[in-house]
């Protein structure tokens, strides 16, 4: 058998040490711990030992590298010019557990060395799918950019909206509520990628502001959805129930919006706090007590959709009462209604559950897809219900009048729109 080194206990609590230094005092003693029984697991005599072949498939009970711990895995020992591989450590953030990772044993006895850094190498890097990784980076980046620019939009809604006294009714206070949590989500989301998701030791320590900032991220996520719930609700009522007094409507929007998120997240966060597999790697991973959150999230959904059913058929119904077809004209102002309301309504998500299986051909184009219409509802809510909306282009018109009097024509918005539809009541389509 050769007689290359093996690393004794002092050294590997040495090198643990070293390598702990710049982990928080809360993870230290657990890594440190995981680190020591897996050695203490390695160094244990097998006395069972099976037979390795060499390149040359030739069985070999002479030459020999000793097992040895690099910190990650347990090699074994290995016969003299072989190569030997073993299953990814599935405790490394990024890690693929069912890639392989290798160990070259040199016709000397003797672990191969990196060149550069003359140190005892084990081959990690087919750990990562590299193309995979990078896959992921470009979806990461479209995320990004996405909520980028929806923040961007929605800010200039929201000062848009803020800014005119015209502009101050129930239905553009629910879209000022909705515009604000996506608009908050948005930076979330953005500061998520760029502090988390791109930074793999914030992950593997676990720290108290990642998982902070997840818990907030979540909530958030419910407020959009229940504020998305409650556009279909007001809608509803104002087309069904009609007889709602908009400040009770608005209090009981409210409460739905910003305090029952509040109530949910909560629950969820105490109770994932106290499970230790749940609570890791930034509670990045899937987790079954998702579904404290997943299922308001689908009954506000589904209710949505009922509503947006509900509108169209009220709206056609108004559009030709005493026709039982309605006329192209109506069916196509119930199409552009319905395209309309849905992002504001939030049902583009019901798609997102039909997610191809991984590995398959359409994989790929389904998260280019989600990324896309996840990351741009901001930007298609503020198109459609800010820069669109006929109150907000009469009250822009009007300033501009006022301030330009010289370069801006000379004609009063109404006599070609139509007035102004300010009132609560009044829904534009």
């Amino acid at each position: 058998m050769g007689t290359a080194t093996q690393i004794d206990e002092k050294e590997l609590l040495e090198s643990i040490d070293e390598e702990l230094s710049e982990i928080p005092n809360s993870r230290t003693d657990e890594v440190r711990a995981l680190l020591t029984r897996l050695y203490y697991e390695c160094m244990k005599t097998d006395k069972n030992t099976s037979e390795y072949k060499n390149k040359a498939g030739n069985p070999s009970h002479g030459l020999q590298c000793p097992r040895t711990f690099d910190g990650y895995l347990c090699w074994p020992p290995t016969a003299a010019d072989s190569i030997v591989s073993q299953h990814c450590p599935d405790f490394v953030t990024g890690f693929d557990s069912s890639r392989l990772a290798y160990k070259t044993c040199l016709p000397n006895g003797t672990w191969y060395s990196h060149p550069e850094t003359g140190n005892v190498w084990s081959n990690y890097t087919t750990c990562v799918d590299i193309e995979d990784f990078e896959f992921r980076q470009i979806v990461n980046d479209l995320y990004t950019r996405g909520y980028i620019i929806s923040l961007v939009t929605l800010i200039i809604s929201l000062v848009i909206f803020l800014s005119f006294r015209s502009l101050r009714c129930t239905r553009i206070k629910i879209h000022v509520h909705l515009f604000i949590s996506l608009a908050f989500t948005c930076t979330a989301w953005i500061l998520w990628y760029k502090l988390v998701v791109e930074k793999p030791d914030t992950i593997r320590d676990n720290t108290t502001g990642c998982v902070a900032l997840h818990i907030v991220l979540h909530y958030l996520m419910l407020v959009n959805y229940f504020w998305m719930f409650c556009e279909g609700l007001h809608l509803h009522l104002v087309l069904v129930v009609v007889f709602v007094k908009d400040a009770v409507a608005m209090r009981w929007f409210t409460i739905i919006g910003w305090i029952l998120p509040i109530i949910l997240v909560s629950v969820y966060a105490v109770i994932r706090g106290q499970n230790a597999t749940a609570a890791k790697q930034c509670w990045m991973e899937d987790s079954e007590l998702m579904w404290i959150l997943t299922i308001p999230v689908c009954i506000s959904l589904i209710a949505s959709m009922v509503f947006l059913i509900n509108v169209v058929r009220v709206l056609l119904t108004k559009l030709h009462p005493c026709s039982a077809q309605p006329a192209p004209l109506g069916l196509r102002k119930a199409v552009r209604a319905t395209l309309i309301l849905v992002p504001l309504f939030g049902l583009q998500h019901i798609l997102l559950p039909f997610r191809p299986d991984a590995g398959s051909p359409l994989e790929q184009y389904y998260q280019i897809a989600s990324a896309i219409l996840v990351s741009l509802q901001g930007f298609c809510v503020s198109c459609l219900f800010c820069f669109m909306n006929h109150d907000v282009i009469f009250a822009l018109w009007n300033l501009l009048s006022r301030l330009f009097p010289s370069i801006t024509p000379n004609m009063r918005w109404e006599s070609v729109n139509g007035p102004p539809a300010t009132q609560s009541r009044d829904i534009v389509v």
